[in-house]
């Protein structure tokens, strides 16, 4: 069979496809392997590696006339969520390759470069990554201190970079700098460069590697960049830099839903098998109530997850610029990734003492699905600019009440009619940062709830629908009790003073 997907598997009918690569992971992580000892090493074994990319499962990222299967968007969630049902570090290898590097290239990048690049990625199985993040300036990217500087037609990159996935693994990366102007200072808007680590002038060096918590398959750490790049492999913006920026976050945002779906499906099944198998007092788990409710918790992040798939699905694909899709784009990112956390902690919470360990399916879980809710822009800061954007323009267009703007609003307006009391009152003049962060929660709720419905009308289950709405009720409720009580509370830097408990004992 492995064979056959070597040969034909890029040509396969993508249903035929995705059948047979998920028939081999599941063979190769549960019997000709053991994932669980495997999981407990840094990086993956050579062999084990191959053997997966064999399958050519980044071919769902290139174009079909370079001999892909076309850049579609569900083939790409497919493979995502195929591959996170067995891990979600591979999972994440693959969001890497694919949203990362593959499509912004494809789409930005000078066709001249595209045959020899995208042949080693189906011939040699190369891969790619991204490099944005440095160690002085996070999430402040538009800070960053890397520069480039033209020198003939040959451009020079120096700084550093850290946290990248694949770190002293991909063999291409997409490097942003900012152009060195006069007086050695750097231009506003940022470019992106092809580096190529087989040639010795773009060579990223790795000056460290980081021992990070969890995702144990990927390697991440510092890097040092001096090199030296033809003029050709300066990406192309349509605009600036920082719209295709925005343009290859916000697709990339758009598609964890794919890493998400394999990953909350898996933890799903995982859970039921063991609430229906393990007895309590002569019952199984699954028959207590708290259990029942814990287990819905679960179903209904596969219900939200599923639909985010299918809206991303429809309007993603690179032919789209999305730099202007903010909205969605963050809603989808931190609500899934919160989801995907917190039903690591309940399938953990389920499993008992067994779940609490590395080489268990739950304890890895709840370490390695905690990043995603700080990558690619932390869930508050997400949630915080979601609020941001929609206050602006109630502001703008002088609507002060919640409901009456997300009722007209394109993202809600079908939503959150279903949640209109808890969505009733007017936003202050000047909320405060906090209240900013809560109301993103609230918004990015309904606009994924507005997803649930539309797969609902599509066919998706009415009883799986009926679940995610009593709990995106139940959360938009507390939430708005969060909003309503207006903590003021401040963090004191001298807590100490005052505030050892020991003084105040009498004998």
């Amino acid at each position: 069979m492995l064979n056959l997907l070597e040969q034909t598997g890029v040509h396969q009918d993508f249903n035929v496809y995705i059948a047979s690569f998920k028939e081999r992971l599941a063979s190769l992580f549960n019997t000709e392997y053991d994932y669980n000892s495997i999981s407990l090493s840094r990086g993956l074994p050579p062999t084990f590696l191959s053997e997966i990319m064999a399958m050519n499962p980044l071919s769902v990222a290139i174009p079909e006339e370079h001999g892909g299967r076309g850049v579609h968007v569900k083939e790409c969630l497919g493979v995502l969520a195929a591959a996170s049902y067995e891990s979600l570090s591979l999972s994440l290898m693959f969001g890497i390759n694919i949203a990362l590097f593959l499509e912004p290239f494809a789409k930005y990048a000078d066709t001249s470069l595209h045959p020899s690049v995208f042949n080693r990625f189906l011939k040699d199985k190369a891969m790619g990554g991204l490099m944005i993040t440095e160690p002085g300036y996070g999430s402040d990217a538009l800070n960053m201190r890397t520069a480039h500087e033209l020198q003939g037609d040959t451009y020079s990159i120096k700084g550093q970079k850290h946290w990248q996935g694949l770190t002293g693994a991909a063999d291409f990366w997409l490097v942003t700098a900012r152009k060195t102007v006069a007086n050695g200072e750097l231009a506003r808007d940022i470019d992106f460069f092809v580096t190529d680590n087989s040639i010795e002038e773009q060579k990223i060096i790795v000056q460290k590697k980081f021992n990070n918590l969890g995702l144990y398959a990927i390697p991440y750490g510092l890097n040092d960049i001096d090199i030296k790049v033809p003029a050709a492999q300066k990406l192309i913006a349509e605009s600036t830099g920082i719209k295709l920026m925005l343009d290859t976050l916000h697709r990339s945002r758009l598609q964890f839903p794919g890493m998400g779906m394999g990953f909350i499906k898996r933890l799903l099944d995982e859970s039921l098998l063991h609430c229906n198998n393990r007895r309590v007092s002569g019952q199984p788990l699954s028959e207590i109530d708290a259990v029942k409710f814990q287990l819905s918790r679960i179903q209904a992040a596969f219900t939200i997850c599923s639909a985010m798939c299918s809206y991303s699905s429809g309007m993603s694909s690179i032919s789209a610029d999305l730099f202007g899709n903010a909205v969605d784009a963050n809603s989808v990112k931190a609500l899934v990734t919160d989801l995907m956390q917190e039903s690591a902690q309940i399938a953990l919470q389920l499993a008992g003492a067994n779940g609490y360990r590395l080489d268990h399916i739950a304890g890895r879980s709840v370490v390695d699905s905690r990043p995603f809710q700080i990558f690619e822009g932390s869930n508050e800061m997400l949630y915080s600019q979601v609020a941001d954007s929609i206050a602006r323009v109630m502001r703008k267009t002088k609507v002060n009440n919640l409901l009456e703007y997300l009722k007209s609003y394109e993202l809600t307006k079908h939503a959150a009619e279903v949640f209109g009391a808890t969505l009733n009152f007017n936003l202050p003049d000047q909320p405060k940062q906090r209240q900013m962060v809560t109301l993103g929660r609230m918004i990015a709720r309904v606009v994924c709830f507005q997803f649930v419905i539309q797969s609902n009308h599509l066919g998706f289950n009415n009883e799986m629908t009926e679940i995610t709405r009593q709990h995106m009720q139940m959360d938009l409720s507390m939430l708005a009790g969060q909003w309503s009580a207006g903590v003021q509370a401040d963090a004191m830097m001298n807590y100490e003073e005052g505030s050892d408990w020991s003084n105040f004992i009498h004998q």
